[in-house]
């Protein structure tokens, strides 16, 4: 339902201007949520948007930042989150701040534990989780550990964590980025009962499709500057229309034109077995093959939890699961990759897909970060490293791939989501890899850096590399692969050559459980 037109105003940035050194983040930001709507944000990698929500959250601090911030009608100077929390702002970081060794129940109430006769009131914590569970669709049992749900549960939990503290503003950022349709249609459901109970909601998403369908208003950041705000309530508004908005120009195609140059086999990997790490009763992968040709793109589609990053992970250095049995080739050559740097040296690369816990180590600078997983390379003179030549290739690295930031001395917790998956592919393509192995490649990134990568994509198959990309987004895979392996329980279930899929042929054999597999 649309809001009414006197609709009460629940938040007013004003003027916000937030600088880092050398960087002008937010310039002059105006941003207005009116209460009881989902008002979305939008913008690309590095726009601002995460920025403008830390300092409506008080993690930058009132003091490092200029402009106002108007909340319930009175001018607020949070000091830290706890202060934002408690007068009701709630925020849900797109790397969820759980704990995976403590339970559900633990979880949400950690920091605010319900207290009796100078202890935990463990009756009362359990049956207020369990209200909160059912409040966001959730049977599971408030003892269960985080780490043993899934990522789209614990989304809810994050959720019911901001509802147990009486939250009147819900910021989610990225909330379906690491969902599957069916655990973002529920997410999206969940947004509309808070909003239909009076909680107002910021969204940051780059799923278009998601943004024009569960919007109320939609705020557009360029650059660091507002650009507009669209009124979705006043007509319809479609996924170009953001997009002119967002990139300042129309993006005709989502997906750079290809014109594969396939050639031999590059990388094979045959009758793969390996057992899960802890359930060892259970196999992650059942006499899995796939093979990818040089200059060649393949797709691995499959269900969360399929067990295609569990294949890519457990090939790439036996770095998860228990192998059990299976071969793998390189040039026609059999391969033993029993570590990560034997991988690395048989030029195989894997980008991870959570870029911040796998992929980056948060604390080292750009330069550092390119050349990390191949040091050896960059010690020229045999001694040790060669500075001057790794500042040489990474501002390469920096200018080709257009990571926005001043320098490479720059640490990548100062970078956008975007810009540190670029820094995550530089560091790869530094090593030299034949087959490199992209999961989830474009998940957290706009539009306009997806196209970017693409790009990059494209160019690495037409110099001869094997790419194997897995995605959930089968759009995707059907615009940038040449062929598209499906995967479902560890098991490879079909291999389609991408001009003759689509996205009813593909979920057939993602889920082949189902009726209409069934039927077919």
């Amino acid at each position: 339902m649309a809001p009414a037109e006197s609709q009460k105003v629940i938040l007013e940035m004003r003027h916000i201007t937030k600088e880092f050194p050398g960087v002008k983040a937010l310039d002059d930001v105006n941003f207005k949520v009116e209460e009881g709507t989902i008002h979305s944000l939008c913008g690309e990698n590095g726009a601002g948007k995460s920025t403008l929500m830390k300092v409506l959250s008080g993690v930058w601090p009132h003091g490092s930042y200029s402009g106002e911030i108007i909340y319930e009608g009175e001018l607020c100077q949070f000091r830290n989150i706890r202060e934002s929390e408690a007068a009701g702002i709630g925020i849900i970081h797109q790397e969820l701040a759980l704990i995976p060794e403590l339970s559900i129940a633990e979880n949400i109430f950690l920091g605010s534990e319900i207290k009796r006769r100078g202890g935990i009131d463990w009756i009362e914590t359990r049956k207020r989780t369990k209200a909160l569970l059912d409040e966001v669709g959730l049977d599971d049992d408030p003892d269960t550990p985080i780490k043993e749900i899934g990522v789209g549960k614990q989304q809810l939990v994050e959720i019911a964590k901001a509802l147990s503290k009486n939250v009147k503003l819900l910021i989610l950022d990225e909330p379906t980025s690491a969902l599957n349709e069916e655990e973002s249609a529920h997410l999206l459901g969940l947004m509309r009962k808070q909003r239909e109970r009076g909680i107002s909601q910021i969204m940051i998403s780059h799923k278009l499709n998601e943004i024009a369908a569960i919007s109320d208003a939609i705020t557009v950041i360029r650059d660091g500057k507002t650009i507009e705000t669209i009124e979705v309530h006043d007509g319809d508004v479609d996924e170009d229309r953001i997009i002119r908005s967002m990139v300042g120009r129309p993006l005709d195609n989502r997906f750079p034109d290809r014109d594969p140059q396939i050639g031999e086999v590059l990388f094979e990997i045959k009758d793969w077995n390996v057992r899960h790490p802890v359930n060892t009763d259970r196999y992650i992968c059942k006499n899995s093959s796939i093979e990818v040709r040089r200059g060649e793109v393949v797709g691995l589609a499959g269900l969360m939890g399929a067990g295609r990053t569990e294949l890519a992970r457990s090939v790439f250095g036996h770095s998860y699961g228990i192998y059990e049995s299976g071969r793998t080739f390189m040039e026609g050559k059999e391969i033993v990759m029993k570590s990560v740097p034997s991988a690395i040296d048989a030029g195989l690369a894997y980008l991870p897909e959570d870029r911040k816990v796998q992929g980056l180590n948060l604390l080292d600078d750009i330069k550092g970060e390119i050349i990390s997983a191949k040091l050896k390379k960059a010690t020229g003179n045999g001694i040790g490293i060669d500075w001057l030549e790794v500042r040489r290739i990474s501002e390469q690295y920096r200018k080709d791939m257009r990571i926005k930031s001043p320098s490479v001395d720059n640490l990548i917790s100062s970078l956008s989501g975007g810009n540190m998956q670029k820094v995550v592919l530089a560091k790869w393509m530094y090593t030299d890899p034949k087959v490199l192995i992209l999961d989830e490649p474009t998940r957290g990134i706009d539009v306009g850096a997806k196209y970017e990568i693409y790009v990059l994509i494209n160019k690495l198959a037409a110099a001869g590399m094997g790419v194997i990309v897995i995605s959930s987004e089968l759009p995707e895979l059907l615009g940038i692969t040449d062929r598209i392996y499906t995967i479902f329980e560890g098991a490879v279930t079909g291999v389609f050559n991408t001009c003759d899929a689509d996205q009813e042929s593909l979920m057939r054999h993602m889920n082949p459980t189902s009726s209409k597999a069934k039927a077919a």
